[in-house]
């Protein structure tokens, strides 16, 4: 067991907003909304999976929606601990532990604003070890986990309990429909679990990664390093292409974040130009035509100067940025996975070819 303190919230922001691939919320945002949190109990309580017990009632908590609402609708600040409290009183126990969502500067928080208001820890580990547009993508459920119940809560104090759901695309395509009537934003509580479901399904120890990330970029930053170098040292990732955003499409459908931008090379990059597909998160890299990396390895772009993450959201036109490849985690890698995360699975008729 370990302990995050507001120290600590700036260099997990960080890290998670560059795992969360352009999506999973804000980073700044989900950074205020945890240190406003965290400064009423002076810190969050994370646990190991392995410390996880087998009987434990583990609830997987976070936001769902669009990214770009979230700067227009600003969060209450309560409603996924509301949709935890929900899902308790319609199952009569309460949980033991808060499995993450999705490492993304927003959801990555969120899990922790829960766990100051219900005083329960968080598990060090998500779902995705990166961030997906869609529900069914989480490794909880991809692995058999349970799909119902679930629960939204807005800001007006709306609740919905899904005590039924045929499966994990209903689930996602029902809590999307909700999300949707309830502004384009909500808190979701999805996928309650057992602690032996959570230590074989979860991808471990990456709130661990993101800090260390977080760390890496301020370090660099402070000894006027490259923090896109200070990444790849600690991911393992590669720097695609140093370039300036010269294009850019986004457009918000069915609470998505949709769209594609071009970025042509600048320094040792000059000769080149790539095209980025994103549907709140970056998915394909193309260039001269032809797919060069794929989903779910993760496509992040950070700025230049700072490693500052770019969400889809924020990244504009003029922008200097890296873009970085990191492979996936191994959990997203089999078959049964690639089938709900896969480039197929976002209308891509591609093969997915691991990062070498």
């Amino acid at each position: 067991m370990w302990e995050i303190t507001e120290n600590d919230l700036e260099p997990i922001a960080i890290g998670a907003g560059i795992l969360g691939t352009g999506g999973g919320g804000n980073p700044y945002l989900g950074f205020l909304r945890a240190r406003q949190a965290i400064r009423r109990v002076g810190r969050v309580m994370v646990i190991d999976p392995e410390e996880v017990a087998d009987d434990h009632l583990l609830i997987v908590s976070g936001g769902m929606g669009s990214p770009v609402v979230s700067y227009e609708k600003l969060p209450q600040g309560d409603e996924e601990a509301n949709a935890v409290r929900a899902l308790e009183r319609h199952l009569g126990h309460r949980f033991d532990a808060i499995a993450p969502f999705e490492m993304g500067g927003g959801n990555s928080m969120a899990p922790l604003v829960v766990s100051t208001v219900l005083d329960i820890p968080v598990v060090d580990g998500d779902g995705m070890g990166r961030a997906f547009p869609e529900l069914q993508m989480i490794t909880y459920l991809i692995y058999g986990g349970n799909h119902a119940p679930a629960a939204l809560a807005d800001e007006r104090g709306n609740q919905v309990v899904l005590s039924e759901v045929t499966d994990a695309m209903w689930l996602e395509k029902i809590a999307r429909a909700v999300t949707i009537e309830m502004g384009g934003h909500a808190g979701l509580a999805a996928s309650p679990m057992d602690g032996a479901h959570c230590r074989r399904t979860i991808i471990p120890n990456t709130l661990r990664l993101a800090h260390r990330i977080g760390l890496a970029v301020l370090d660099a930053r402070r000894t006027h390093q490259d923090p896109g170098e200070a990444i790849i040292s600690v991911t393992g990732g590669r720097r695609y292409l140093r370039g300036k955003v010269v294009d850019l499409e986004r457009r918000t459908t069915r609470g998505f974040a949709r769209g594609h931008l071009v970025l042509e090379g600048t320094d040792d990059d000059a000769d080149r130009t790539i095209r980025i597909e994103f549907q709140n998160e970056n998915l394909v890299i193309s260039e001269d035509g032809e797919p060069k990396v794929v989903v779910p390895d993760l496509i992040t772009l950070v700025s230049t100067d700072r490693g500052e993450p770019l969400t889809t959201e924020v990244v504009r036109y003029g922008f200097r940025a890296d873009v970085l490849t990191i492979p996936c985690s191994e959990l997203l890698k089999t078959p049964e996975a690639l089938e709900v995360v896969g480039p197929r699975a976002f209308g891509y008729d591609l093969d997915y070819s691991p990062l070498a």
